[in-house]
C-alpha cells in the first residue's frame, strides 16, 4: 500500500471511529453494540475516567470533547489542515487513553485500541503528501 492510500485509509479510519463514538452517545447505535446507548450513560463514564473533575465540569467537558470529536472527524475526512487535526486527534485519544488508564486500568484502552488510534493520528499528522484533500484544492488556487 503506497503513502497516498495510506493517508486516506487513517484519515477515514480515525474520522469513523470519532464519528461512531459520538453516535453512540446520541443513541443512534442500537442497545446490543452500544457502549454507552444515551448521553447521559456517556457522562457517567465521562465522571468515572475523570475522577479529579468536579462534577459541575462534567458536563461541559463532554459536550466539548464530543464537538472537538465531530470537528476532528469533519476535517479529516475532508482534509481541511490534515496533520494540524490529526495530531490534536492524537493528544486527545491519548488524553482519553491516559483518564482510562489511571481511573479504570490499563485493559480497556488496550481492548478499545485507544493506544493504536492515537498513535495512527501520530502517524498520519507526518505524512505530508496530499490525496483528495480539500487542502490540495485550497494551497492550488492560492497559486493561480
Amino acid at each position: 500500500m503506497n503513502k497516498k492510500v495510506t493517508k486516506l485509509f487513517l484519515r477515514f479510519a480515525i474520522s469513523v471511529s470519532f464519528l461512531s463514538a459520538v453516535a453512540d452517545r446520541f443513541g443512534i447505535w442500537n442497545k446490543e453494540v452500544s457502549a454507552w446507548g444515551n448521553w447521559d450513560n456517556f457522562l457517567e463514564y465521562t465522571a468515572l475516567i475523570n475522577p479529579w473533575l468536579p462534577n459541575f465540569l462534567v458536563s461541559p467537558i463532554g459536550i466539548i470533547a464530543t464537538i472537538a470529536e465531530i470537528i476532528f472527524a469533519l476535517c479529516l475526512i475532508v482534509g481541511f489542515k490534515t496533520e494540524l487535526f490529526a495530531k490534536f486527534s492524537g493528544y486527545l485519544l491519548l488524553v482519553f487513553a491516559l483518564s482510562m488508564t489511571f481511573s479504570t486500568g490499563i485493559k480497556g484502552v488496550f481492548d478499545f485500541s485507544v493506544l493504536s488510534v492515537s498513535a495512527g493520528a501520530f502517524a498520519l499528522s507526518i505524512i505530508k503528501e496530499k490525496y483528495f484533500e480539500l487542502d490540495s484544492l485550497i494551497y492550488n488556487n492560492k497559486n493561480i
